[in-house]
C-alpha cells in the first residue's frame, strides 16, 4: 500500500484537494444563508444547482476533453471553478449564486474524469484494488477535512472563499507540472436506460433514493444543525462526524455484502434508517449529543445504498456493460440528488427543520416498500457473483469512469466500451416490461423455485450488442496519459 500511495500521491493530493474544497463549500454558503435568514428552498436550490452541473459535466466534460487534451481541459475547468467560487463573494443575487453553484459541478465532474483516466492508466490490472481505495479514502478524507476547517475559521467571512478557491488552485498543481503528452481524447459511453431500467430496476431505484437522501444531507443538514441551535464549530463537526461515517461504514458493509443477499441487505439497511432517523424527524429539538450520535448512526446506512446498489447491479450486468451502467447509475443518483434538496428545502421552509429527516424516513420507508428480494430470479447473474464487494467513492465525487480503476471489470473490455459509442439496444420483442402486466411464463429463479416472469427483477435481459467495426482502434490511448505523472 505504501507503494501505491507513492505512486499516486499526486493523483490523490489533487482529489483531495478538490474535496476539501467542495465538502467546505456547500457547508458555508448553507451556513451563510442561514446566518441571513434565507429559508431552507434556497439552500436546496443551491446544492440542486450543483448536481446539476455535475450531471451537465459529464457531457461537456468529454467534448472538452476530445477538443483540447486532457490536461488543458483540466487547468481550463480548475481556473473556472475558482472563478465561480470567488463570484460568490462578489455577489449578493441569490439566482446568481445558483447560476455559479452549477457552474462548479459542471467543472468539477470534468476534472474527476481527468484524474480517474489518469489513475486508469497508471494502474496495473494487480493493483487496481488499492488504487481504488486510496481513490475513495482521498475523496472521503477530504469531504472530512472540508468541515473540520469550520472548527478553526468558524467566522463566515470572505476568508473561507479564499480557502475554497485555494484549493481548487492547488489541486491543479500536480497535473499541470506533468511532462505527460496529451492522451487521444475520450469518448463517452453509451446510455441504454430501456435495457437497465428492464435489467435492474430495484438498482436504480435504491440509487434513486440514495441521491434524494444524500443529495438533501449535503445541502440541508448545515442549515438543520445550525437551527438546531450548533455553532459553527459544531455544525462543522457534525457535518465530519456523519461524512466519516460513511468512510469507516465501507470495510464491515463490504464484508456483509460479500456474505449475504444484497437485495435484502438494502432492504434490511432502508429499514434501519428508518428508525434511526426517525427521532430527529419526530421531535424539532434534540440535546446536542443525541444529535451527533442518531446523525452518525442514520449516515453510517444512509451512505451504504449506492454502494450496496452498484454490487448487486454489478452482478446482473455483463462486463461489457458496466462502464455504461455506471454512467446510468451516476445519472439516476444525480436526478434524485436533485430533486431532494428541493424537496426537503420546502418542507424545512412550511414544517420546520426536522423534516429533513422526516424526509429522509419517508425516502427510506418506499425503498423498503419497493425493494422484493423474492422477485429477484438470478436469471442473468453474471458468473462467480455475487462479485467482490467495493467500497465506492461518495457518488457526488465520481464521474462515469470511475468504473475502470474497479477491479472487477475486466480492463480489455473497460476500454474498448468506452471507445466504442453504440446505439441503445432494443429489447427483445418477447421480453415483457417488469413493471407491466405480461403472460405469465415460469423461470428457474436460481434458489431452487420458480416465478413469474413478470415479477423478475434484476433479471431481464437483452443480448449485448455488437460494437461498430470502424470503432475498433486502440483504446489504450483514450483513458489515461503516455507516461506517468
Amino acid at each position: 500500500m505504501r507503494q501505491i500511495w507513492k505512486s499516486f500521491r499526486a493523483l490523490y493530493f489533487a482529489s483531495l484537494m478538490m474535496l476539501i474544497g467542495s465538502g467546505l463549500l456547500s457547508t458555508y454558503l448553507a451556513l451563510r444563508l442561514a446566518a441571513d435568514q434565507v429559508d431552507g428552498l434556497w439552500v436546496g436550490a443551491l446544492m440542486a444547482a450543483n448536481y446539476v452541473g455535475l450531471a451537465l459535466g459529464g457531457k461537456i466534460g468529454h467534448r472538452l476533453i476530445g477538443r483540447v487534451g486532457h490536461i488543458r481541459a483540466y487547468a481550463t475547468c480548475a481556473g473556472i471553478v475558482g472563478a465561480a467560487v470567488l463570484g460568490h463573494g462578489l455577489i449578493n443575487y441569490l439566482p446568481a449564486w445558483i447560476f455559479l453553484r452549477m457552474i462548479v459541478g459542471l467543472g468539477m465532474m470534468c476534472q474527476y474524469m481527468v484524474i480517474e483516466s489518469w489513475l486508469n492508466e497508471q494502474a496495473s490490472p494487480k493493483q487496481r484494488g488499492l488504487v481504488f481505495s486510496g481513490y475513495m479514502i482521498a475523496s472521503y478524507m477530504g469531504l472530512v477535512l472540508g468541515q473540520l476547517i469550520l472548527v478553526i475559521h468558524p467566522q463566515l467571512g470572505l476568508e473561507l472563499l479564499m480557502l475554497v478557491a485555494m484549493c481548487f488552485t492547488l489541486c491543479l498543481v500536480p497535473v499541470a507540472m506533468t511532462r505527460s503528452i496529451h492522451p487521444a481524447p475520450m469518448r463517452p459511453a453509451p446510455l441504454e436506460p430501456l435495457f437497465f431500467m428492464r435489467r435492474v430496476p430495484q438498482s436504480l431505484t435504491t440509487v434513486l433514493s440514495a441521491g434524494l437522501i444524500i443529495g438533501s444531507f449535503y445541502g440541508l443538514a448545515p442549515l438543520y444543525a445550525a437551527q438546531q441551535g450548533l455553532s459553527t464549530e459544531h455544525v462543522g463537526l457534525f457535518m465530519a462526524c456523519c461524512i466519516g461515517a460513511g468512510l469507516l461504514v465501507q470495510g464491515p458493509l463490504g464484508k456483509l455484502s460479500d456474505r449475504y443477499d444484497r437485495a435484502w441487505l438494502i432492504r434490511g439497511v432502508a429499514g434501519l434508517l428508518v428508525l434511526a432517523a426517525l427521532p430527529l424527524a419526530i421531535f424539532p429539538n434534540v440535546p446536542m449529543e443525541v444529535l451527533f450520535a442518531v446523525g452518525f448512526v442514520a449516515s453510517l446506512l444512509q451512505f451504504s445504498l449506492y454502494p450496496l446498489a452498484v454490487a448487486f447491479s454489478n452482478d446482473h450486468v455483463e462486463g461489457e456493460r458496466r462502464v455504461s451502467l455506471t454512467a446510468m447509475l451516476l445519472m439516476t443518483y444525480g436526478v434524485g440528488a436533485s430533486i431532494g434538496p428541493l424537496v426537503s428545502g420546502v418542507l424545512m421552509k412550511q414544517f420546520g427543520s426536522n423534516m429533513l429527516y422526516a424526509f429522509v424516513c419517508v425516502t427510506a420507508l418506499v425503498l423498503v416498500l419497493r425493494i422484493r428480494p423474492k422477485a429477484v430470479t438470478n436469471l442473468h447473474q453474471v458468473e462467480d457473483a455475487p462479485l467482490h464487494h467495493i467500497a465506492m467513492p461518495d457518488s457526488m465525487s465520481s464521474s462515469p469512469l470511475v468504473v475502470a480503476l474497479d477491479p472487477r471489470v475486466d480492463e480489455q473490455v473497460v476500454q474498448d466500451q468506452m471507445q466504442t459509442a453504440t446505439e441503445p439496444a432494443a429489447p427483445p420483442e418477447h421480453e415483457p416490461e417488469v413493471e407491466g402486466e405480461a403472460p405469465e411464463r415460469v423461470v428457474p429463479s436460481g434458489e431452487g423455485v420458480v416465478r413469474p416472469v413478470a415479477v423478475v427483477d434484476e433479471a431481464v435481459s437483452a443480448e449485448p450488442q455488437a460494437a461498430r467495426p470502424d470503432a475498433a482502434h486502440d483504446a489504450s490511448r483514450d483513458v489515461g496519459v503516455d507516461r506517468p505523472l
